[in-house]
């Protein structure tokens, strides 16, 4: 069973709190929706990460202070390991640098938990969707400062150079290496010692294991 779950476009919902009432509260208002095909619950991070591997999650409503960790490492973990999974941030906290950090590690929304109850199941359905959620109370200036902000990519891309990743992205999405060397007005030779450090510091033997493994991480362009 993928994501979207056995309904027809309904998805299963994990939340990740670990107030009992916090989980119960969202859950019985959950459980009345259309496009929910089921509700799971975790209350640590481990948890978490754990159902998300095993069962197909299409949103989680996550907490980012929990007993044994950060929510947004969490985060990471379930989104690297299952990018098709959707996070929406659920919190009392409103400090922006752990917005900024939530964001780019993968959520696709911020809200309060002292947001309307019935904002928070339009945040998750609209995140569910493929939309970005930012609560109301969400400095929107939170945007323009990530758009400025380098992503952080995870390892081994972490290592390419800004040139390398621009060329892994063209490679991946099926350019020669004679049409990335005009797009960048490069030489071919250059083009092919560029792929050459990049297929070391991916640890891949040629192109078509640079180009799979660049589209299974979203890196294309």
């Amino acid at each position: 069973m993928t994501a979207e779950g056995a309904r027809g476009g309904a998805v299963r919902v994990l939340i990740v709190d670990d107030h009992p009432v916090v989980r119960r509260g969202l859950r019985t208002m959950l459980e009345g929706e259309t496009w929910v095909d089921g509700v799971l619950e975790a209350a640590t991070c481990a948890e978490a990460v754990g159902i998300a591997s095993t069962e197909p999650v299409g949103v989680v409503a996550m907490d980012v202070a929990l007993p044994d960790g950060d929510g947004v490492e969490a985060t990471r973990r379930i989104v690297q390991g299952r990018p098709e999974t959707r996070v929406l941030m659920v919190t009392m906290t409103d400090d922006e640098d752990v917005v900024g950090r939530a964001l780019r590690a993968g959520a696709r929304g911020y809200v309060l938990k002292d947001t309307d109850p019935d904002v928070i199941v339009d945040a998750l359905r609209t995140v569910a969707g493929g939309g970005l959620v930012l609560g109301p109370r969400v400095g929107p200036q939170m945007l323009t400062s990530l758009r400025r902000q380098p992503v952080e990519l995870p390892p081994p891309f972490d290592r390419l150079t800004p040139r390398e990743r621009d060329i892994l992205r063209r490679l991946a999405g099926g350019d020669t290496n004679a049409r990335i060397a005009r797009h960048f007005g490069l030489s071919e030779k250059t083009v092919r010692n560029q792929l050459s450090a990049v297929f070391a510091k991916l640890g891949v033997a040629d192109r078509v294991q640079a180009a799979l493994l660049a589209r299974d991480a979203g890196l294309t362009g």
